[in-house]
C-alpha cells in the first residue's frame, strides 16, 4: 500500500453530496415490526426476551436464529498522521485551503473493529449453526509485514438446567482452528461442541486492521433469520468512502457528523485535539433469509489510494456454517 495518501480540495464537497444521498435512501422498518421487542445489544447475559423468543412469522420454522449481530469500527489516529507539521492546528473544513494540500501517512492509522454475534439454537438440526467462520486479512508475502490482528476471541454457551437456572460454559481455544484460504486471507474456524435446542451462543472478537482504505463488508441477511443486525462505523472526514447500504425496507441507515480524538504523547499539542468524522449507523431488524444476501459494502474513493485485495469471491467476513 502506498505510504502517502493525497488529500484533494473537493473532498468536503464529495462528503456533503454523499451525506445527502445516504439520507435520501434511509429506510424505516415495516409497521408490523415497529413496536416489536428487540434483543439486548449488551453481551454477557441473554435477556428474558431472548430466552423466550422462538421466532416470528415464517421464522418459527427455522432451526436456529441470530438474535443480535453487531460490528463497530473506529479509526485510531496518531499525531503523526499528517506528514507536514500541523499538530497545533485543527484538521477540517475550517481550514480547508491548507487541509486540501496535506498528505497523510497511512502507517499511523489503524481501524479497530469490535464484532459480536448471539445465536439461538431452536431444533436439533440447528446445532450446525453454532459454528462460524471468520475471514481476516493476512498476507502470505514474507517480505511484507502486512496483516490484520484477530484478538480477544471469546465464545460462550448459555443453557438452562432442569430447574431453569442459566448455566454458562466457555468454549476452549482448542475449538478454534486457523486455515489459509489464499495469499491474502486467513479463516478462523470456530466449532462449538455440545449444543442443544434452547442453547444461546455468544461470540466476541476484535480485529485491528492496518488498512485504513478498506472496511470489512457486512451481511445483513444470513442463512437463518436475524432479529437485529447493526453496523456502527466512524470514519475521519479526510478519507472518502462510497457506502452502499442494502436496498431493503427492513434496513435503516443514518449518517451524522462526529469528531475523533488523536492519540499523542506530545506536550505541545492542544488539549482535546480532534478531526471531523462521518458517523454511519445501519440497522436491520427482523430479517428473513433470502437467496440474494443484503450486504453493506464500502469502497474508498479518495484519490491516489492503492486498494487492498478484496475478500475472496463469494465470501463475507463473518458467516454461519
Amino acid at each position: 500500500m502506498d505510504k502517502k495518501l493525497t488529500i484533494i480540495n473537493n473532498s468536503i464537497i464529495m462528503n456533503y453530496s454523499f451525506r445527502k444521498l445516504l439520507l435520501l435512501v434511509a429506510f424505516t422498518a415495516c409497521g408490523s415490526m415497529a413496536n416489536a421487542q428487540l434483543p439486548n445489544e449488551k453481551f454477557g447475559k441473554p435477556s428474558s426476551m431472548e430466552w423466550d423468543f422462538n421466532g416470528w412469522g415464517s421464522a418459527v420454522n427455522a432451526d436456529a436464529i441470530i438474535l443480535c449481530k453487531t460490528m463497530k469500527a473506529t479509526y485510531q489516529l496518531s499525531d503523526q498522521v499528517f506528514s507536514n507539521n500541523q499538530s497545533n492546528s485543527e484538521f477540517g473544513v475550517d481550514n480547508l485551503p491548507d487541509f486540501g494540500k496535506n498528505e497523510i501517512d497511512d502507517s499511523n492509522i489503524l481501524v479497530n473493529y469490535e464484532f459480536r454475534l448471539r445465536t439461538k439454537i431452536l431444533k436439533p438440526e440447528g446445532a450446525r449453526h453454532a459454528d462460524i467462520d471468520i475471514i481476516y486479512y493476512n498476507s502470505n508475502d514474507k517480505k511484507l509485514i502486512s496483516m490484520d490482528e484477530l484478538s480477544d476471541m471469546k465464545v460462550r454457551v448459555f443453557t438452562k438446567n432442569e430447574k431453569g437456572k442459566v448455566v454458562k460454559r466457555n468454549v476452549s481455544t482448542s475449538s478454534f482452528a486457523k486455515e489459509r484460504i489464499d495469499d491474502n486471507y486467513m479463516v478462523m474456524h470456530v466449532v462449538v461442541p455440545d449444543v442443544q435446542p434452547g442453547s444461546i451462543i455468544e461470540y466476541e472478537y476484535n480485529i485491528t486492521s492496518i488498512r485504513p482504505a478498506f472496511l470489512y463488508d457486512w451481511a445483513f441477511r444470513e442463512c437463518v433469520p436475524t432479529v437485529r443486525s447493526k453496523c456502527d462505523i466512524e470514519i475521519p472526514a479526510f478519507l472518502q468512502f462510497k457506502m452502499n447500504a442494502p436496498i431493503d425496507k427492513l434496513i435503516k441507515s443514518n449518517v451524522e457528523a462526529g469528531r475523533l480524538a488523536y492519540d499523542t504523547n506530545r506536550t505541545d499539542m492542544k488539549r482535546g485535539k480532534s478531526c471531523p468524522t462521518n458517523h454511519y449507523t445501519i440497522v436491520g431488524d427482523y430479517i428473513l433469509p433470502e437467496d440474494n444476501v443484503a450486504n453493506f459494502t464500502s469502497r474508498i474513493i479518495t484519490p491516489n489510494v492503492t486498494l487492498p485485495a478484496d475478500l475472496p469471491e463469494g465470501r463475507t467476513h463473518l458467516s454461519l456454517k
